[in-house]
């Protein structure tokens, strides 16, 4: 069936029919339910190449993905974005155009995006504090949203975060208030802007009870299963080890308490363990009981409220930069526990 046909069926012209199903306003509510109601009795699908012609439109999202051991949007996290947002992108017959690209590219890449049409608006993952590729979408006029903050950018421009200053000061609070003293920060790359808004909570909770920060059990790195290992048996045999260990990624705590239980010890009773958590499909944070203390806000929506941000930019229905900040919500689950008595 094409549109021909679908006309001929309905006794009006093309033109009328194309602009029902493509939304114009000048076409009559009454007459436009009519049309859909054929259309999907008859299993028309349109020509999604005709539309972009007609339109201007490709109702294609663009994500680009940098390649390489430092970039954290590599890890599976970006999965269960991409489950959030393709939901959306579904409901509004939106795709997704999927670039995988080095860094020396990227730029090249986005402007390939606009100079040939082949997306409506990207969204940008991973922002480092003063990220250079804001400004550049700004430039090439791109509709974009960004998935974070960029704190070293001044302009304004939509954006979706969660509070992590806040998520981290919460959680080393409650780790304090459990007695603890000798806190171990395990973060992701800290130009990265989560990772450094994280350590800023972590370190006001510190010095607002005058606990001196120490560098010796503070790390800034990938954060993979193997680095939380790494890690924590690094600290753990220092003279003086903490007694609790906050780390940026559920990914990574995992390596934490398999590290903790090969020194010997038991998590929650010698050594608590708080992670952030994303909510991940494929690796719950436990079933009924949560295997780890976890400060938690899900990805999954991330994307889905994020997608749906951009379209509303795309589609005009919104004015002037959007921001959404969600607070994490402080789960506690087995891996907290006092502060062990010192021998």
């Amino acid at each position: 069936m094409n549109l021909k046909g679908l006309s001929q069926i309905l006794g009006m012209s093309q033109t009328t029919v194309s602009r029902a199903l493509n939304g114009y306003p000048e076409v009559s509510e009454k007459t436009r339910k009519k049309i859909l109601a054929v259309a999907a009795e008859h299993n028309y699908s349109p020509n999604v190449r005709a539309k972009s012609l007609a339109t201007g439109r490709t109702n294609t999202i663009g994500h680009v993905i940098l390649t390489g051991d430092r970039h954290q949007m590599i890890n599976p996290i970006f999965g269960d974005f991409i489950a959030g947002a393709g939901e959306v992108y579904s409901a509004e017959n939106y795709e997704i155009a999927l670039s995988i690209v080095k860094e020396a590219d990227e730029e090249k890449t986005y402007r390939a995006l606009k100079t040939r049409g082949t997306v409506d608006g990207v969204v940008l993952h991973g922002p480092k504090m003063n990220d250079t590729r804001i400004g550049l979408l700004q430039e090439l006029g791109l509709p974009f949203v960004v998935h974070g903050r960029a704190s070293g950018i001044a302009s304004d421009y939509s954006w979706l975060d969660v509070n992590n200053t806040r998520a981290f000061q919460r959680a080393t609070e409650f780790l304090i208030d459990l007695g603890h003293r000798r806190i171990a920060l395990f973060n992701g790359f800290e130009g990265m802007d989560f990772a450094h808004r994280r350590r800023l909570g972590y370190e006001k909770a510190l010095q607002a009870q005058d606990i001196r920060l120490d560098p010796a059990i503070m790390r800034s790195e990938e954060m993979s299963d193997s680095n939380g290992y790494a890690a924590t048996q690094d600290v753990l045999s220092l003279p003086n080890p903490p007694t609790a260990i906050l780390t940026s990624s559920i990914i990574s705590a995992f390596g934490v308490r398999r590290a903790v239980q090969d020194h010997g010890l038991e998590v929650g009773r010698d050594v608590s363990i708080i992670t952030y958590d994303d909510g991940l499909s494929y690796l719950a944070n436990g079933v009924d009981v949560p295997i780890f203390t976890a400060t938690r806000s899900s990805v999954r929506e991330a994307g889905q409220l994020l997608s749906q941000m951009l379209i509303d930019q795309i589609n005009g229905d919104v004015t002037g930069p959007q921001s959404k900040l969600l607070e994490a919500e402080l789960t506690v689950g087995q891996s907290t526990g006092p502060a062990p008595s010192p021998k």
